[in-house]
């Protein structure tokens, strides 16, 4: 089956609109909703060619502290052969529109909608855009956290299609999870996944955890308790969570809910602050 995935509008919104909008940023959580992603908040990165971007999470000092989230957008022709500038970074890329060149060390692949890929820290790589329509990719930046006698992951380079969800126990596969990363595999700090829930499915309690999350709604609508409050989030909007931020959800119908997700996973807590090696 084909996915459609929600794309930025861009765009100015008429002087006509109402101010209000459901765009919240709180002591422990934000919610940037689709309908702010418009040209007056895009960025743009050097060596970059033909792209802008949304900077959807960046780390903060006492809120998310570990991942950057960019929604890239990349007209046809551009992109770029130095896309990274830190050596500490580890990449998640999602594709949602258009496609793809990622070549990757000494590798090429043609990516589309719903291909992932991770490109781990100190290996070369790049990303062009081809086709006749903008490519759009979630970015996900983390600095990677070593451990003595790890050496870093692999590249994965995956389509969600052809991965199995992994369903929770007790829900017969109502709320289950794509997992591109090896959960098992310790070289990995971070892990990216799509999780699905289906018309009525639940998160059914407060998830209070160390782990910091971000979640960009791929399709659907639901809603998520946060911290304190209640609230409902449809396809576009992005959800922003720092660690032991109260969370549960139900999907609304009345087809799927489906996010990608981003949490940092199997490192110790640092005890102080972190210096670099």
């Amino acid at each position: 089956m084909t996915r459609s995935y929600p794309a930025p509008p861009g765009g100015h919104p008429p002087q006509e609109d109402l101010l209000t909008g459901r765009a919240v940023f709180t002591e422990a959580y934000a919610v940037i909703p689709a309908g702010v992603q418009r040209d007056i908040v895009a960025s743009r990165l050097p060596h970059w060619e033909g792209t802008r971007l949304w900077v959807l999470a960046r780390p903060m000092s006492g809120f998310s502290e570990t991942f950057a989230h960019y929604l890239m957008e990349v007209a046809p022709g551009g992109g770029s052969d130095r896309p990274e500038s830190d050596p500490r970074a580890e990449a998640g890329l999602f594709v949602t529109h258009g496609a793809a060149r990622l070549r990757i060390g000494e590798e090429t692949r043609d990516l589309g909608p719903g291909h992932f890929a991770y490109v781990p820290p100190g290996l070369r790589w790049s990303l062009h855009a081809g086709g006749e329509t903008p490519l759009r990719v979630h970015w996900i930046r983390k600095a990677w956290v070593p451990v003595d006698g790890l050496a870093p992951p692999d590249p994965v380079v995956a389509e969600a299609a052809g991965i199995p969800p992994d369903p929770m126990p007790g829900t017969e596969g109502r709320w289950a999870t794509t997992r591109f990363m090896d959960p098992d595999d310790l070289r990995h700090d971070m892990h990216v996944t799509i999780v699905t829930l289906q018309p009525g499915a639940a998160i059914p309690f407060l998830e209070t955890h160390v782990m910091e999350h971000g979640l960009f709604v791929l399709e659907g609508k639901g809603v998520y308790r946060l911290n304190r409050d209640w609230v409902e989030v449809e396809a576009g909007d992005y959800m922003w969570l720092r660690a032991f931020c109260p969370q549960a959800c139900y999907a609304g119908g009345p087809g799927p809910f489906r996010y990608l997700l981003y949490k940092d996973v199997n490192r110790h807590a640092p005890l102080g602050p972190v210096v670099p090696g």
